[in-house]
C-alpha cells in the first residue's frame, strides 16, 4: 500500500510541479519555495517532538502497556499544541521580520509574499497538531489507511494545480490557501480515523504526570539540536542561496526539493513499514532481530535509492526536458548533487531509528548534530568566496558521509553494533554493484547522448544488469531470507482478505 501511494505521489508530484511552473511562473515558484521556508525553519522544534512522540508510541505498544501508551498520547499532544503556538509566535516576528527585511524578494511581489507567509504560518499549525495522531496511526502498522490518504492528498493538490487556470485572482496566493485547506482536511481525516480506531489510546485527560513530561521533553530536547541542525543545513542552505544569487536559483532549490521528495518515497515507505518492528523489537530485547533488521534495512533502502538514482541521474537533462517547459538554472547539477546525498542517506536512517529506539540520545545529538551543522558556516563561507551554488549540496554530501561513520562508532558503544560486520555486510556490498553496475549506461549515455531511445536503452540494461546483482551479490543470505518472509507475509495478508 505505501508503494502504491509512492507510485501515485510520485507521478503526481512530478505532473503537479510541472503545471505549477508553468501557471506561477520561475519568480512565484521561487517566492513560494523560500517563504514557505521561513516558517518552516521554525518546525524544528516540531520536528525533535514528533520523533519522540514516535518512538514512545512504538516503544509503549511493543511492551503491549496500553494504560502508558494512552497517557504518551495526551501528553504529546499537549506539548504539540504548546510548540504550535510557539512556532506560530516566532513566525509572526522574527520570521515576518526576516522576510521583509532580509530576504530578496522583488518589490512588487512582497505584499503576496507576506499573504502566503501568513496561510502558511496556519498550515504549519495544523500540520503540528495532527503530529501525535499521524504518529499513532504508524505506530499500529496501519499502512493501508496511511497510504489512502496520502493518495487523496496528493491528488487533492493536483486538483489545485488545475484550479491555478482560473483568472482574477492572485494565483500565488490562491495557490497557497487551497493548500491550507488540503492539509486542514488532512488532518481532520487522520483525527476522525484515530477516534474511530483506537478510542481509549486517545481518550482525552489533561495529563499530570511530570515524568511523562519529562521524558519525553528530554528526549525532544535532544532531538531539538539535531532538528536545528538538520534545518540549517537544509533550509538555511536555501536561505543563503536566496542572500547571494536571488529567487530564480530557489526555483532551481524548489524542482530539486521535488525530485528529492518524489525519489526518497521509495526509501522512506520502505523504513516506514520497518522502522515500527526495529522500535518493537528492542523493546521486547530482541537484540538478534534488530541486529538482523537493521543490516537488512539498511542495505535495502540503500539498494532501492540506487535502482532509481542511477537512470535519473544518467538522464536528468532529458528527463527535466521533457518534464518542465522552463528548467530554472543549476537545476541539472542540484539534482544530479542530491541523489548523491539520498543514497548516503538511505543508509543512514535505519541507525538513527535504532539510536532513537535506546531512548538515550545525548552524546548522537552532541557529536552528529555538531558535524551537521558545519553544513551553514562551510556553505557561507564558500558562498562568500564566489563558489557556485552547487557548493553548497556538495557540501552537504561529505557532511551527510561523516555523520554516517559517526552514527556506526555511536552504536558500537551502545548496542555493541558489529561495526566491521556492517561494513562488510553493507557498505561493500553496496559499493562492489555499484561498481559494476554503473559503467555501462553512462558509457552508453556518454557516446550517444540523451534522448527517448538512450533513456529506455540504458533503463532496461540496468534493470538487467543490477536486479541480479543486487540479488546474488549484494544481498546475503539472511538479506534473501528477509525478502522472502515478507514476500510471503505479504502473500499471505492478500490470501486472508480474499
Amino acid at each position: 500500500m505505501l508503494y502504491l501511494r509512492m507510485a501515485v505521489a510520485m507521478g503526481i508530484s512530478f505532473w503537479a510541479s510541472r503545471l505549477l511552473l508553468e501557471y506561477l511562473g520561475v519568480e512565484d515558484f521561487g517566492i513560494y519555495n523560500i517563504v514557505g521556508g521561513v516558517v518552516v525553519l521554525f518546525t524544528f522544534l516540531n520536528n525533535a517532538l514528533s520523533g519522540a512522540t514516535q518512538r514512545f508510541l512504538n516503544f509503549e505498544l511493543g511492551k503491549k502497556n496500553f494504560e502508558r501508551l494512552n497517557r504518551v498520547f495526551n501528553t504529546s499532544l499537549v506539548i504539540h499544541i504548546f510548540i504550535g503556538l510557539l512556532i506560530a509566535l516566532l513566525s509572526e516576528t522574527i520570521g515576518l521580520w526576516f522576510l521583509n527585511t532580509q530576504m530578496s524578494v522583488p518589490a512588487a511581489r512582497l505584499e503576496a509574499a507576506n499573504w502566503v507567509f501568513q496561510i502558511s504560518v496556519a498550515g504549519t499549525f495544523v500540520s503540528i497538531i495532527r503530529v501525535p495522531f499521524n504518529a499513532l496511526i504508524v505506530a499500529h502498522e496501519r499502512m493501508d489507511f496511511f497510504a489512502f490518504v496520502g493518495i487523496s492528498e496528493c491528488l487533492a493538490k493536483l486538483l489545485i494545480v488545475f484550479l491555478l487556470s482560473v483568472g482574477g485572482c492572485d494565483r500565488l496566493i490562491f495557490y497557497a490557501l487551497l493548500m491550507f485547506l488540503v492539509i486542514a482536511g488532512t488532518s481532520w481525516v487522520f483525527k476522525i480515523y484515530c477516534s474511530r480506531n483506537f478510542p481509549e489510546t486517545i481518550k482525552f485527560s489533561f495529563p499530570r504526570e511530570r515524568q511523562m513530561f519529562k521524558e519525553i521533553l528530554s528526549f525532544s530536547g535532544w532531538n531539538l539540536i539535531s532538528g536545528i541542525a538538520i534545518m540549517s543545513a537544509g533550509q538555511g542552505g536555501n536561505m543563503l542561496l536566496n542572500i547571494f544569487y536571488g529567487v530564480v536559483v530557489n526555483a532551481a532549490m524548489g524542482i530539486t526539493n521535488q525530485v528529492n521528495s518524489a525519489v526518497y518515497q521509495f526509501v522512506s515507505n520502505f523504513q516506514t513499514a520497518f522502522n515500527p518492528q526495529i522500535v518493537k523489537s528492542y523493546a521486547e530485547n530482541d537484540r538478534s532481530y534488530f541486529i538482523r533488521l537493521i543490516f537488512g534495512a539498511s542495505k535495502m533502502s540503500y539498494f532501492l535509492m540506487f535502482l532509481l538514482a542511477v537512470p535519473v541521474f544518467l538522464n536528468i537533462d532529458f528527463l527535466l526536458g521533457v518534464w518542465l517547459t522552463n528548467v530554472p538554472a543549476h537545476t541539472e547539477n542540484f539534482v544530479r548533487l542530491m541523489l548523491i546525498f539520498l543514497m548516503i542517506d538511505a543508509i543512514n536512517g535505519p541507525l538513527w531509528v535504532l539510536i532513537g529506539a535506546t531512548g538515550d540520545i545525548k552524546v548522537y545529538a552532541i557529536c552528529v548534530s555538531s558535524l551537521n551543522l558545519l553544513n551553514l558556516p562551510c556553505a557561507y563561507f564558500a558562498l562568500k568566496l564566489g563558489a557556485a551554488p552547487e557548493a553548497v549540496l556538495g557540501i552537504r554530501i561529505v557532511v551527510n558521509f561523516a555523520m554516517m561513520v559517526s552514527r556506526l562508532i555511536i552504536l558500537r558503544k551502545k548496542v555493541a553494533l558489529p561495526v566491521r560486520k556492517f561494513i562488510a555486510k553493507v557498505c561493500v556490498p553496496a559499493g562492489v554493484v555499484s561498481l559494476l553496475c554503473v559503467p555501462v549506461p553512462a558509457m552508453i549515455v556518454f557516446y550517444c547522448g540523451q534522448g527517448w531511445q538512450t533513456f529506455f536503452t540504458t533503463s532496461i540494461l540496468w534493470l538487467f544488469f543490477c536486479v541480479p546483482a543486487i540479488w546474488f551479490l549484494g544481498f546475503g543470505n539472511e538479506e534473501r531470507s528477509l525478502f522472502l518472509t515478507f514476500r510471503q507475509k505479504f502473500l499471505n495478508k492478500i490470501n486472508l482478505k480474499r
